[in-house]
């Protein structure tokens, strides 16, 4: 194996990161001098900056401005509030409560909106002072609310599976959206069970238990919001439309949905525009400077030799994975999602596909892999908005988030080991 590409390439980006450059150029410019380790210093640039181009020109990727104006509509259109509502008549009278509804509210906002970000920002802002208000500490919500944030990304519609997807040379999106379901409510659970356990220990507040009238009411309030569910994911699933238009279809019912509660005005829609804009070119940035250093990885053959390194260790496919996962888990640490996926993907997919796992499945295993990297520091961005919303620090926030953290980690634990538990739902629409 040649080892210098793939020291420059390490070495580079993890100085550049180091020194604060922002993530997408650190990708970017480590691309560019791992390939001047092979070619001349023009082709080189013009190679690179070629890739950040054509990496972005994909119908699919589509899907991710739309998808985020959507969820930008949602967060400023009133959604929250009725889902919160919602969730407390469910599970406020539990141990816990107020804990688990920041659970289930975040897991129905994410799954609505797909945004760990939105969801942190909306369920921190609403429910961390009622948290305090009632007793519990300003750290342990935070905890909650960072973890919790997160399984909106494994629930569709999500914008990491859209480019994992992409990387991954085809993985079906409606089977990879199906995929997500049954491992982010298991995620969810597995979080109550520790938050409830906590609370209790903690003794904090119990809530009144909701009347089915009550109950009624706030599903009826939610109805609206979590039926665009059903528009997005069944028209996918059932093939009346791509989820790239489906992503269309979500900003048009969550516009008028603002409308309609009254929550969103055409003045409150230019800033919900440049958001979504802002977010988009951040995103967009980091899939292309990404799609730059796959090419780099690829060009300079190391994915080949990656997997046949990994291969020589075992054949066993549970040590193998079992490694993936611990790489993925350290490389959450350092570095964001969309890029992770994108890097990772070529170099890991190859290895797991010969050893007989379905992409779809691994698709699932990487992107749960990755949502815990979200709430670890020193680039974990869900996790600095939770701090910040709770108006704490990390060094604070770190001993009740641990336990959540392992529930995580046991969680995917079983998505990895377990494939029916994200290919059954594919199966049952022959996907």
């Amino acid at each position: 194996m040649e080892y210098l590409p793939i020291i420059v390439l390490v070495l580079s980006f993890v100085v550049l990161l180091a020194i604060g450059t922002p993530v997408a150029w650190s990708i970017a410019i480590s691309s560019v001098l791992t390939m001047l380790v092979s070619i001349p210093v023009l082709p080189a640039f013009t190679t690179v900056s070629q890739r950040i181009g054509t990496g972005l020109d994909s119908f699919a990727l589509l899907a991710i401005p739309l998808f985020i104006l959507s969820g930008e509509l949602m967060n400023k259109g009133g959604i929250a509030h009725r889902l919160i509502a919602f969730a407390k008549t469910l599970v406020g009278s539990l141990p816990g409560g107020l804990a688990l509804i920041n659970i289930v509210s975040a897991m129905l906002m994410g799954a609505i909106a797909g945004s760990a970000m939105a969801a942190a920002s909306a369920m921190g802002s609403i429910l961390g002072p009622e948290m305090e208000k009632e007793g519990y500490s300003r750290e342990f919500g935070a905890a909650v609310n960072i973890t919790a944030a997160t399984t909106g990304l494994i629930i569709p519609p999500s914008n990491v599976l859209i480019v994992y997807s992409l990387a991954s040379g085809g993985a079906s999106i409606a089977a990879l959206f199906l995929a997500g379901y049954i491992p982010g409510i298991l995620t969810g659970l597995f979080l109550m069970i520790i938050a409830s356990f906590w609370a209790k220990k903690k003794g904090y507040k119990v809530g009144k238990r909701s009347t089915l009238k009550e109950v009624f009411k706030t599903f009826i309030d939610a109805l609206p919001s979590l039926f665009m569910l059903v528009v997005v994911i069944g028209g996918i699933v059932a093939g009346v439309f791509t989820a790239t238009e489906a992503s269309a279809i979500a900003v048009l019912y969550s516009l008028l949905l603002g409308f309609f509660y009254k929550e969103i005005s055409t003045q409150g829609l230019t800033k919900i525009l440049l958001d979504s804009a802002s977010t988009t070119a951040i995103v967009m940035l980091l899939i292309g400077a990404s799609m730059s250093m796959s090419w780099a990885l690829s060009y300079e053959n190391i994915p080949q030799e990656i997997s046949s390194g990994l291969l020589s260790i075992s054949d066993n496919k549970i040590v193998i994975l079992l490694i993936i996962n611990l790489l993925l888990l350290f490389v959450g640490i350092f570095m964001d999602m969309t890029p992770a996926v994108l890097i990772f993907t070529p170099i890991f997919l190859p290895v797991v596909t010969k050893l007989g796992l379905d992409p779809v499945h691994f698709g699932i295993i990487m992107v749960l892999n990755l949502c815990i990297g979200l709430c670890t520091p020193p680039v974990g961005s869900v996790l600095f908005v939770g701090v910040g919303i709770a108006n704490t620090t990390i060094e604070k926030v770190i001993k009740p988030l641990l336990p959540l953290f392992i529930a995580m980690v046991v969680a995917l634990l079983l998505v990895t080991y377990i494939p029916a538990l994200s290919l059954w739902l594919p199966s049952l629409f022959d996907l």
